[in-house]
């Protein structure tokens, strides 16, 4: 393309090309030209500007397309600011006449459309300069505004957003104009020009002060309007628009006050007002909330969830320092909300207002808050919970039943209990251990607040309530065994209580279920006390028919919970489960049949309560303990399942004698039943299969149903990729939770957790916040769908044909909405069966089931609903896929290119196309070449129908699934679906976003196919690759963040196959703007981009990427500071648009990736910034070392306790502590002067975490590049022969105090990470000599600090797994021989001693809040830690003795001396260790014999000591092996020299050593001499005992083949 121009269009080439290719030339002009201007010398732009300005207003009327006509108005407006601008009211005028032009032909529409944009551009740039024109244009441009449809609409409203961008306050004249016309088209129907009003208003309240004065109100009406019946689109600019007004309402920007005396609102008017919308009616809009409760009407949800959004983008526009002033009020506002009688109307609805208000709150207060603001919120919410729990507990303990207004109260607070314990919940468990103030200090009353809320009468305010404590304890998880005990006493104090045992058990399940999220888990004996409550709970039920119901629901949650304890806790109890769960059904026909004639409803209710519940509870056995589902267990277990099979058909009947409030507690048995027997293999209830499919078919082909329940699985059935037709990508957004209550199908989005109590302790999914299960009705139809696709491939062949004759049978007997629903569930289950066949390897079966399924498939593809349309296309592509043959493929395409060629509707053309695409899909490239041909020509031949952007869509979508699945065979179609590709993208109107997105994809499949050849240079090649780029260019500039995302994903590609051509220098500051983005989907794509290219080029990537900091003045690039650790500086001013400008700092983009970390939650995005930064790290890390320390350092030094950072040197550091001790505040700040006075969040618990793990791989890499980094005198040497040279030995400062500040922080995590970065530093440096002083190392100096930093560590409460760290520190560090100073060493050396003492303490101390393992850990850290210590004890004493005798100094004696000249003598660490050597020795001889007994064969497993041995209990022998296998050898290796050095003989009286061992070991000695306890001491000489003691330990050490050291 250079070669092609100078600065001028080459018209002779222009001419010779083909009509068809030349708007490409003209556009890659263009960009040549966008590239070249800027850069060119302002002579030579002079010289030819004449002609320039010709060439490019000449394109005005060429019709250009959209992506050229926005280029042709950027390179008009650049040249006219560079060059002379003598002409550019002619050229303006120009573009007016054109405007005012009558003609409205379609014909003539582009050329409007490019002189629209070209005015918006000149405004843009020039702004003032072109100031006296204004008024004419803007009338000019609202005069055509009126008469033109919708692209004209958009394009103009873009344009007067410009136009107010670039004048500012000096457009003040027409402001009132732009706003009357302008609002009216916040209703329009069409989404693109909504969409681009809210943009041009939201440009105008920037100056418009009347927007957010005497307007307010009706702007809040407009956006309101605007936002029912709208798409996520609209959503989002309106919301914005509505959240910006009410922040600047409130607090007005600085100038705009200073030039007019303007009255603000009040937060209670600008908080009310936007209440209206959350809670408004579907029509009409009433100014007064009192008015408004008077009218009916369901509330739109279109409305509420974007006013949700707003909510967002208010508090965000306001930033963190204003939230944390107001958090109370605004806190009490949204909780509100929920409790509204119009919020609430019926369940669902309650429930979704309940997620919009959650979601309000974790947008807010989990991100724009840091950790010491957010626990400040966590008290203000205590505070609600507790206030709310009074007043119901007044209105339950007011014994006038007449109070009926109380009871509605009751009802309303357990929405807004629900609220505040979640977010609760959400705020403790992001807060990790950093919210341990919470819970201690006293005033807050945070477990008791809590804990009160198990009583309210509600379930689920209950539920939340126990979910809150499960939350606490995973994040404290020192508090879990105490929950559990408090909770376990309550139970039993309160059984005469119905909502104490609900609520209890809720919490004690909830606490259960959280324990494998808390590494050291709960004392085994927890069990054993759960089984014992549950089993009370069981046996007491039918004593008192008031708590029947509470008792049995409790008793079997608790043990469905139990099983999540896997099979170690398990094991112990299965015997007395499987008889439980026998007892709970009648053990024949003639007892089930007999059972149906007894009873009342009452006593069904129980049992049918008792059964589900039992069912759960296998269900949760058998998800959680598939190791014990022996052949034998699953047989007994088929008894009971078989039972309640055989039940189900009786349930009917009992509803109908006993009345259908039966029917949800038999639904919930149906629920439990589906879910087990998708667990178990098909093959153990093969014989119940014609009555279970029968159940299966009935339930979601709604043959007893008659309300509309549709299944929630069909969009997960579908291919991930269909996401563009199927609106699903809407899962991938940060609105996902409330965007969600938007779909489709029933009930979509309303989860809650009282709608299944069983899933408090099952795994929350992934991406999820707290289980939401959806409402049974839902629930038991997924779950008849699933089932039905695990059985369908076992199903004989009859069978299946007369489901599927059954199935159309259906399909045909519903009519309207009813046959939508059925049609529905119909389809998922079809393709869970297909998709079952699949995983099987089945074949679908002979000709005539082939045919019925085909008949069923073919019949949906012309069906109106665009998911049927979708699901069929993938039921066909899986019939293909499972048949596999080529005749019947042949026939299926056939079917669909006949009528893809007389179709002329659009809906046979979407489905048929769509299955083409689909059988290639899955059949790879369709077997012959024939049908690939035919199948191309005609989707490249709808794709070009530009009446129906739908048609487009879909024939675009199924083309890329064909470029897809065809690989190299596709390589001779490249050229005309790239020229296509490249036609469309110029033509296309912006607005239709997903002809757009498909276009991405289909080029992004383009590349893939192509591949490695694109590095080649050949012509044809040459043209494919610029094609490719051309295409790239245009999606990453359109204004949809899925396109951009998918034109990034092409960049991917192109540089994954021919990286020398993708420009590395345009391409990363445009990924780094993204990272700003309001949009999820675009900030993964560019991380994940960046991702790749930090893997091969690193050092370009912070290059180009810190290019956007040196041209921060720019006003194009200038803008948002996302510094992550500059307060002051760290600034985003909105959540939603995070503006789409971004300056990095000095930190470069590692800093910005960090800052990211702090803020974003999903879990790709943050794996793919560690990947990214570890890419950076392991190329960079080396040569700019001081850079990558100093950000680590920035973020560890924002410990959440600033005492235990003390000033890290130099005033910068201390600034930094002096902002962040005035207040701990946000990232998210207004722009402009208020800036200074905002800091930004501190780095969180978890960055901080990954910055020490940074830190150890700094270490690591500097360990391979230079032996320099490890030598004081060659670093010093180097730094004066360079100064350049960085080496990490001058660094060692700042190491020892990051690995400190680590170490000593109150998250658990970041103490793990800090004491292995201290070890790694203490194995590295501990030689290294101090050249100043020879003789000594240069630790030494840093004594003090490590013990400072190994102190806490020691502490009673501090977690087992940190203290066995801890010692294996202390002992590296008594061991490296660094130690100078006696005094050191001895405040290390006690702090072992002291842990001595815990070891002491035997097994079993009742305290113990951790599973035995862990203190199996703890207490074999400490003996291994004594062992190194004494092995490197002995060595010195070994050394010492073999040197030369004038070199040693009088004895003990002159030890004192030895303190003041700083040399430890010899023998001093062996002194130090002496005292504790008989206790020692025993116990490392009990440790060794343990070990012994563990490594003995599985064979001699019932002959090992039944109650365990000195440090292991028999239930966890399989977690203790680990442990021992980890501190053997040291320990062995220590036995040996102790034995060695006493001369095998022991080193005091029997007495002695039996006084100083604790029970247990005196049983595990005795054993160890071969004698049984309690038998008198045998008559064995001592050298016979001690060979004995040795063959007994080191025999099993010879048998497994370990080394012995």
């Amino acid at each position: 393309m250079e070669l092609a121009h100078s600065l001028l269009l080459n018209e002779d080439a222009l001419a010779q090309i083909t009509e068809a290719k030349r708007p490409v030339f003209i556009f890659e002009w263009l960009r040549f030209l966008d590239k070249v201007l800027v850069a060119a010398n302002k002579t030579d732009v002079k010289e030819k500007q004449k002609k320039l300005v010709e060439q490019l207003t000449g394109l005005i009327s060429s019709s250009p397309g959209p992506p050229t006509r926005k280029l042709l108005a950027k390179n008009l407006a650049a040249l006219y600011s560079i060059g002379d601008t003598f002409t550019v009211f002619q050229t303006l005028d120009k573009c007016n006449d054109i405007i005012k032009n009558k003609d409205d032909t379609a014909a003539y529409l582009p050329t409007k459309l490019a002189a629209v944009a070209c005015v918006g551009a000149f405004y843009e740039k020039m702004g003032r300069m072109l100031g006296s024109s204004f008024p004419e244009t803007v009338n000019n441009l609202l005069k055509s505004l009126k008469s033109a449809e919708s692209q004209g609409r958009s394009e103009i409203l873009m344009s007067l957003q410009k136009v107010l961008n670039g004048l500012g306050g000096a457009a003040a004249s027409c402001h009132r104009d732009i706003y009357k016309n302008a609002r009216s088209l916040l209703t329009d129907r069409s989404m693109a020009v909504r969409c681009a009003v809210a943009k041009c208003l939201l440009e105008l309240q920037n100056e418009a002060v009347f927007m957010w004065t005497a307007e307010l109100e009706n702007v809040a009406t407009l956006c309101f309007k605007a936002l029912e019946n709208s798409n996520y689109g609209v959503r989002v600019a309106v919301s914005k628009l509505l959240g910006t007004v009410m922040a600047t309402a409130l607090i007005p920007k600085q100038a705009t006050v200073m030039r007019q005396n303007v009255k603000r609102a009040t937060l209670e008017e600008v908080l009310e007002l936007m209440a209206t919308g959350f809670l408004r009616g579907g029509s009409g809009f009433l100014k007064s909330g009192g008015e408004m409760l008077k009218v009916g009407g369901s509330v739109n949800r279109e409305v509420r969830v974007g006013v949700t959004q707003a909510y967002v983008v208010f508090v965000t526009t306001l930033g963190g320092q204003w939230l944390e002033r107001n958090f109370a009020t605004f806190l009490s506002h949204v909780l509100d909300l929920v409790s509204h009688p119009r919020a609430t109307q019926t369940h669902v609805e309650a429930v979704y207002s309940r997620r919009c208000v959650s979601f309000i709150l974790r947008a807010t207060v989990g991100s724009l808050l840091g950790e010491k603001a957010q626990i400040a919120a966590a008290k203000d919410i205590c505070q609600a919970i507790g206030k709310q729990m009074k007043a119901v507990e007044a209105v339950v303990n007011d014994t006038n039943s007449e109070n009926k207004s109380g009871a509605a109260d009751v009802a309303a607070s357990q929405h807004v209990m629900v609220c505040a314990l979640q977010e609760l919940g959400s705020l403790v468990q992001s807060l990790n251990a950093t919210a341990s103030p919470l819970i201690q200090e006293p005033s807050i009353g945070l477990l008791e607040t809590v804990t009160s809320v198990l009583l309210h009468p509600s379930m689920a305010a209950r539920l939340a309530a126990a979910w809150c404590l499960r939350c606490v304890a995973v994040a404290l998880p020192f508090q879990l065994t105490p929950f559990l005990d408090r909770c376990a006493e309550r139970l039993n104090n309160l059984k005469t209580s119905p909502e104490a045992v609900s609520g209890y058990s809720f919490a004690m399940a909830a606490l259960l279920g959280g324990v494998h999220q808390c590494p050291l888990g709960i004392p085994h004996a927890k069990g054993k006390m759960v089984v014992s409550i549950a089993e009370d709970l069981l046996r007491t039920a039918a004593q008192n028919s008031r708590l029947s119901l509470q008792r049995t629901q409790a008793g079997w949650l608790l043990l469905g919970a139990l099983m999540t304890l896997g099979p170690s806790v398990v094991r112990y109890h299965l015997p007395k489960m499987l008889l439980l769960w026998r007892n709970v059904f009648p053990r024949s026909l003639k007892e089930l049949e007999a059972e149906k004639a007894r009873g009342d409803s009452f006593t069904w209710q129980v049992t049918l309560e008792g059964r589900a519940g039992a069912l759960c509870a296998m269900r949760s056995f058998v998800a959680h303990c598939p190791e014990l589902l022996t052949e034998d267990v699953i047989r007994k277990l088929m008894t009971p399942i078989e039972c309640a099979m055989t039940m189900m058909s009786h349930i009917p009947s009992v509803i109908k004698a006993h009345g259908a409030h039966l029917k949800a507690s038999a639904a919930m048995v149906r629920l439990r039943l589906y879910d087990i027997l998708a667990l178990l293999p098909p093959k153990t209830y093969e014989g119940s299969f014609n009555a279970l499919l029968r159940e299966l078919v009935a339930e979601f082909t709604l043959t007893d149903n008659s309300a509309n329940t549709t299944t929630s699985l069909l969009r997960s059935l579908c291919h991930y990729d269909d996401s563009v037709l199927l609106g699903s990508w809407l899962q991938e957004t940060d609105h996902k939770s409330i965007e969600d209550q938007l779909q489709p199908n029933s009930a979509s989005g309303s989860g809650a957790l009282e709608h299944d109590p069983s899933s408090i302790y099952l795994r929350i999914p992934a991406g999820e916040a707290v289980p939401g299960p959806l409402p049974l009705g839902v629930s038991v139809i997924d779950a008849s769908v699933a089932l039905f696709g695990v059985v369908f491939p076992h199903v004989s062949y009859k069978h299946r044909l007369q489901m599927l004759d059954h199935f159309a049978e259906c399909v045909k007997q519903a009519k309207g909405v009813r046959q939508q629903a059925v049609q529905l569930n119909i389809f998922t289950a079809v393709l869970s069966a297909l998709k079952g066949l699949a995983e099987n390897k089945s074949t679908l079966g002979p000709e005539e089931v082939r045919k019925s399924a085909l008949t069923l498939v073919m019949g949906a593809l012309d069906n109106p609903n665009p998911i049927l349309r979708c699901a069929a296309g993938e039921a066909l592509g899986r019939m293909a896929q499972v048949v596999g043959e080529a005749t019947f493929i042949a026939r299926m395409a056939q079917y669909s290119f006949d009528k893809l060629k007389s179709a002329r509707d659009v809906v046979s053309r979407t489905g048929h196309s769509l299955a083409l695409g689909c059988l290639h899909r899955y059949v790879g490239g369709i077997g012959s070449g024939q049908h690939l041909k035919t199948s191309v020509s005609i989707l490249l031949a709808l794709a070009q129908d530009g009446t129906s952007p739908e048609v487009q869509t879909w024939s675009l979508h199924s083309l890329a699934l064909i470029v897809d699945s065809s690989g190299p065979m596709y390589r001779g179609y490249v050229e005309p679906t790239l020229s296509l590709v490249l036609t469309l993208l110029l033509t296309v109107p912006p607005s239709h976003t997903e002809v757009h997105q498909c276009l991405g994809r289909c080029l992004g499949a383009i590349i893939t196919t192509v591949g490695p050849e694109l590095q080649g240079n050949g012509a044809t090649i040459s043209t494919i690759r610029s094609s490719c780029l051309v295409g790239c260019a245009i999606t990453q500039d359109h204004s949809d963040s899925l396109v951009q995302a998918a034109a990034i994903s092409c960049l991917q590609q192109l540089h994954m196959f021919a990286p020398r051509h993708v420009n590395l220098s345009s391409l990363v500051p445009s990924l780094c703007v993204h990272l700003c983005s309001s949009h999820l989907l675009l900030r993964r794509a560019a991380v994940a981009c960046l991702r790749q290219l930090a893997q091969r080029e690193a050092a370009e990537v912070c290059e180009y990427a810190m290019s956007l900091a040196k041209n921060g003045g720019d006003k194009e690039n200038s803008g948002i500071n996302i510094n992550p650790f500059a307060p002051g500086v760290g600034s985003r001013r909105d959540i939603h648009c995070r503006h789409q400008r971004v300056n990095i700092t000095e930190t470069g983009l590692e800093g910005v990736l960090f800052g990211m970390l702090d803020r974003e939650t999903d879990r790709k995005l943050c794996s793919d910034i560690h990947d990214t930064l570890g890419h950076m790290l392991s190329s960079l890390a080396v040569e700019k070392l001081s850079h990558w320390l100093m950000l680590c350092k920035d973020v560890l030094a924002a410990s959440s306790d600033m005492s235990t950072a003390a000033p890290l040197g130099g005033r910068k550091d201390e600034e930094l502590e002096k902002k962040d001790e005035m207040d701990d505040d946000t990232m998210f700040t207004t722009l402009g002067e208020e800036d200074k006075s905002k800091p930004s969040v501190a780095p969180r618990w978890a960055t901080r975490v990954f910055a020490a793990d940074c830190l150890c791989r700094i270490i690591m890499l500097c360990e391979n590049a230079n032996k320099a980094h490890f030598d004081l005198a060659m670093a010093r040497s180097a730094k004066l022969r360079n100064p350049k040279n960085d080496l990490l030995v001058l660094h060692l400062s700042d190491l020892i105090r990051m690995a400190f500040m680590a170490a000593t922080d109150h998250s658990n995590q970041l103490r793990m990470a800090g004491l292995q970065a201290l070890e790694d530093i203490i194995k590295k440096f501990a030689s290294v000599p101090e050249p100043e002083f020879p003789g000594h190392v240069i630790l030494e100096q840093y004594q003090a600090n490590v013990g400072a930093a190994l102190r806490p560590a020691f502490s009673q409460d501090t977690p087992s797994d940190i203290t066995a760290k801890a010692c294996q520190v202390c002992s590296t560090w008594i061991g490296s021989g660094v130690v100078s100073d006696l005094n050191d060493l001895r405040r290390v050396h006690n702090l072992l001693v002291s842990s001595l003492d815990k070891v002491q303490a035997g097994k079993g101390s009742s305290s113990q809040p951790y599973r035995e393992s862990a203190i199996t850990m703890e207490k074999l850290a400490v003996l291994k830690a004594w062992a190194e210590v004494y092995v490197v004890a002995m060595k010195i004493k070994k050394e010492a003795e073999t040197k030369p005798k004038q070199a040693i100094k009088n004895t003990d004696d002159e030890e004192e001396d030895f303190g003041t000249v700083h040399e430890l003598p010899p023998d001093s660490l062996i002194t130090l260790v002496q005292p504790e050597l008989p206790i020692l020795s025993r116990l490392w001889l009990a440790a060794l014999k343990d070990y012994a007994l563990l490594t003995l064969p599985a064979e001699f497993a019932s002959q090992l000591p039944p109650d365990g041995g000195a440090f292991y209990t028999p239930e966890t022998i399989d977690t203790a092996r680990l442990h021992y296998r980890n501190s053997w050898a040291p320990i062995l290796h220590a036995v040996a020299l102790w034995l060695n050095s006493t001369g095998f003989n022991a080193s005091e009286s029997p007495e002695e050593a039996a006084a100083a061992m604790p029970n247990s070991q005196k049983r595990a000695s005795s054993i160890m001499l071969n004698q049984a306890p309690g038998t008198p001491p045998t008559t064995k000489s001592l050298p016979e005992i001690n060979k004995d003691r040795m063959h007994l330990i080191l025999g099993p050490a010879y048998v497994t083949g370990f080394p012995l050291c």
